[in-house]
């Protein structure tokens, strides 16, 4: 294994106030699920135990999250947070619900510096929920539950973007009112959990209590515009079984109602600047100008469940599983159509709307022990996956009633673009666009074992191995969905888009914890990884931690990581057609690709190295600090965008037909490449501090600061047309450096006084840039010069405007009431003062419709939101 040498940091420590913090115990991974025979469910598990009347809420204002034993990032039993070798920050289910979030991805950003989400997301891609961490893709973010590694959703992000190629764990699959708490580690762990560990990994605890009722219900909207009402009500509780065993059941039900801002479509203004494409809407019937809600949050329904179970079998052998499964329906816009569209069917004009019908699953079973040849065991085995059938509403196939449509049944043999299976003369306004199928199957086995070697403190040898089976599977539309142009808005997948693709992966690790001197910690972890399709990696982690004192600690670690290319990103292809625009995702392996220089996907491979320091000035009041950088090669990006005929050519090899009267500069094409090598560098502080106030109650004051830089170090460059052209251009450049916040605080004060109990947090965010392209009211005389090269201005993809959405400060409140031991009443509000993102030049804003950056991950576009929750325990 060989490791790049680690790189010289230099920090100066800051330090400021703020968030959480409740805190739930969590057993070690070995024997998180082991019940006890009286009172606990899991064996030294203070969240398991039948102990006094607690807060209605969950919350304990004497908890600090440094007392926490963790379970993330090491093989040592009974270390809590405050002493690991990697910075590990836990967030209770307490604090995830005061972030008034009812989503779990929308509660981490709330609540969590290094992870943020972009603005909106982007037809399909806007379905799903997607995490990222330090500035980061999202399948760069590793997710276990319970320590096990969690499937992905099937749901590509398919459009330009930060998000480009996501196929990330969607966190809102699995009901809040399942989780204790989160565990997540800061650090580059492919040595011990595999591919995908690059930025972090998150670690969702479930409970695992054999008692207790918990009931919720909240409800709220957003203030910007009154709409975007959203509910949720959920419950969960544990039972005994025989004694020696638990069962925990918890469900969620959620929806949420679109949010759109207030915008106003060019086209139905009136007026545009001379020389602008927008071609106005002038006809006789009367629409609002913000008829075009293309930016805004999606509809959504969703039911969530989860069943937790353990067991004693025999003496020293437990048994234990966990089942979760979700159902998801969403809706989101596209652009709007105006009457002149399309009179005879919509004669006030339409919106087309992107459905998704979504079924997750997983189960997990295993048995676990602690004395086989002295060695605590667990074997498991788990299958998850994630199925997705995508829709069109609301929307038509202009092509099958068109003159030049040809009936299949009596032209059989045509091969005419407008060639219609289910005839001509009518169209569907409702159809499946195509249906996905992602599932893993894992199987591991792990063994754990102390041995006395001399040193101070036994020596902790871990090993293990694993299988996993990951299978891809696309299933082309109806017909009407992706014939004769397809349907407007969103043309579906065609049969040879389809397939069905799988691998095995094979793992093995071997991880050594030493402690050379009784204050002095070192830990060497190493594994390799067989891929049938992109071949074998090693990976190598060396961690140490040194307590000169009890209030003084230093830490660092250097590794190397990698991430396999998914399925998805090898097979997926797509074409997005929008009112006067084309974008189409060739499928890296096709000849359209091959023929603008794509070329097979191999993993990325990244260096991280860490270091820190760990105070406790004074009892009670602890502070981190740590410094990271990432050094990333052969990133997988959106490379080889092009515009104008060469795109429209490569299209066209896909069998896809375009519509008539296109500006061939608004026609573009990309795919998957390793195109970049990326260096991200950046700066962690969390501090917190519970200030006893006596009868005036307890302050919990707390602080979180994220600075973060990404820079590219290199960038390929592909043939097109004879000539050398970076995979990367000005605006997916800046998706993958500047997109994200610079920086990052969170400062949060939680105050509880008799029966209330008050939150406030304030949030900074800091700029981020994008590179716009010039959109339909850019006249068509402005010219670009790139390279000596003079283009059009106009949809160009090698001249962009930069976008600077300028530092925003955020300020929730929450106050709460407990009307009774068992019941607790709250109001709150995120965003009080309704604070939202720079709007952008009307020149770089497609239609009117959108007005924010939609790529830019720093405050939502969503503005205030004021709402009330209900919660019962018994």
């Amino acid at each position: 294994m060989a490791i790049r040498k680690a790189f010289l940091f230099s920090t100066a420590l800051t330090f400021g106030l703020v968030v959480d913090a409740t805190v739930s115990y969590a057993a070690p991974l070995v024997d998180e699920q082991k019940p006890d025979n009286k009172k606990s469910v899991v064996k030294g598990t203070k969240s398991g135990t039948k102990s006094g009347p607690k807060p209605v809420d969950g919350t304990n204002a004497s908890a600090s999250s440094s007392e926490t034993l963790i379970v993330t990032g090491t093989h040592a039993v009974n270390r809590k947070a405050q002493q690991s070798t990697s910075p590990v920050t836990v967030l209770s289910a307490a604090t995830l619900r005061r972030s008034g979030q009812m989503n779990l991805a929308d509660a981490l950003t709330r609540t969590y510096a290094s992870i943020n989400v972009s603005a909106m997301g982007n037809d399909a891609g806007a379905l799903t929920s997607a995490i990222r961490m330090r500035g980061l893709n999202p399948n760069e973010v590793l997710v276990l539950v319970d320590g096990k590694r969690r499937h992905t959703t099937a749901n590509i992000y398919a459009d330009a973007g930060p998000d480009f190629g996501a196929t990330p764990v969607d966190l809102n699959m699995i009901p809040a009112a399942a989780i204790d708490h989160i565990e997540v580690l800061e650090d580059g762990a492919a040595a011990l959990y595999g591919s995908d560990a690059i930025a972090g990994v998150v670690n969702i605890i479930t409970k695992k209590t054999n008692h207790g009722l918990n009931m919720s219900a909240q409800t709220g909207a957003n203030a910007y515009n009154g709409d975007g009402w959203q509910y949720q009500t959920s419950i969960d509780g544990g039972l005994s079984l025989g004694g020696d065993g638990y069962l925990h059941l918890s469900g969620q039900v959620y929806h949420t109602d679109h949010m759109a801002p207030y915008t106003e479509d060019h086209r139905l203004l009136g007026y545009a600047p001379a020389g602008a494409a927008t071609s106005l809407y002038t006809g006789s019937v009367s629409v609002p100008k913000n008829s075009n809600k293309v930016m805004s949050t999606p509809e959504e329904t969703r039911e969530n469940l989860s069943i937790a179970f353990g067991k004693t079998l025999a003496e020293g052998i437990q048994g234990y599983g966990l089942i979760t499964y979700a159902h998801r329906h969403a809706e989101a816009y596209e652009n709007y159509r105006p009457p002149n569209t399309l009179p005879s069917v919509y004669p006030s004009g339409f919106s087309p709307i992107e459905t998704m019908e979504e079924n997750d699953y997983a189960a997990t079973l295993g048995l676990k022990g602690d004395n086989f040849f002295k060695f605590a065991w667990d074997i498991s085995t788990t299958y998850g996956a994630d199925e997705d059938k995508i829709g069109d509403k609301n929307s038509v196939n202009a092509g099958m009633l068109s003159s030049k449509c040809i009936a299949r049944s009596t032209n059989p043999t045509s091969t005419s673009a407008y060639a219609s299976t289910d005839g001509c003369g009518w169209s569907p306004t409702t159809t499946r666009a195509e249906s996905y199928r992602m599932a893993q199957w894992t199987n591991t086995a792990d063994f754990r074992r102390n041995f006395k070697t001399g040193f101070a403190t036994p020596t902790t040898i871990a090993f293990g191995a694993e299988h996993r089976l990951e299978t891809y599977e696309i299933t082309a539309g109806t017909p009407p969905s992706y014939e004769a142009g397809g349907m407007a808005g969103y043309v579906g997948l065609s049969p040879h888009n389809a397939g069905s693709w799988s691998r095995d992966i094979w793992a093995g690790y071997l991880d050594g914890d030493f402690h050379p001197l009784k204050h002095w910690d070192v830990d060497f972890a190493g594994r390799f990884e067989h891929y049938t399709d992109v071949g074998n990696t090693e990976n190598g982690k060396v961690s140490t931690r040194y307590d000169f004192t009890r209030r003084i600690a230093v830490r660092g670690t250097i590794s190397n990581g990698f991430r396999a290319p998914t399925l998805a990103e090898q097979h997926f292809s797509a074409i997005n057609v929008g009112a006067s625009t084309v974008s189409g995702l060739l499928p890296v392996s096709s000849g359209a690709a091959r023929s603008l220089g794509a070329s097979p996907l191999k993993p990325e491979r990244s260096t991280n190295a860490s270091a820190g320091i760990v105070l406790e000035p004074v009892n009670g009041f602890h502070v981190e600090a740590d410094v990271y950088q990432i050094n990333i090669r052969d990133r997988i990006i959106a490379g080889g965008s092009v515009n104008g005929p060469t795109a429209i050519n490569a299209v066209q090899q896909l069998g896809f037909v375009l519509p008539s009267g296109l500006d061939p500069n608004a026609v573009s094409t990309y795919y998957f490449a390793n195109g970049a090598s990326t260096r991200t560098q950046g700066f962690d502080l969390k501090a917190s501090y519970l200030l006893h106030m006596h009868r005036y109650g307890n302050l919990n004051l707390s602080a979180s600061l994220d600075l973060n830089r990404t820079r590219l170090s290199h960038v390929a460059a592909t043939m097109v047309n004879g000539v050398s052209t970076p995979l990367l251009n000005a605006a997916t450049a800046s998706y993958i450096t500047t997109a994200y916040p610079r920086s990052k605080l969170i400062l949060n004060a939680y105050w509880t006084i008799g029966k209330w109990d008050v939150n406030i947090r304030q949030t900074r965010y800091g700029q981020t840039t994008d590179m716009l392209a010039y959109q339909d009211w850019t006249p068509s005389s402005a010219q670009c010069v790139s390279n000596g090269v003079v283009s059009a201005l106009r949809y160009s993809n090698t001249c962009f405007a930069q976008f600077n959405n300028t530092p925003r400060w955020l300020t929730d409140l929450e106050i709460g009431y407990s009307v009774t031991p068992h019941l607790h009443v709250t109001v709150g509000a995120n965003n009080v003062f309704n604070i939202r993102p720079r709007m952008v030049n009307p020149l770089n804003n497609n239609y009117g419709a959108r007005i924010y950056d939609a790529n830019s991950a720093q405050v939502p576009m969503t503005g205030g939101y004021y709402y009330g929750r209900i919660d019962a325990r018994f």
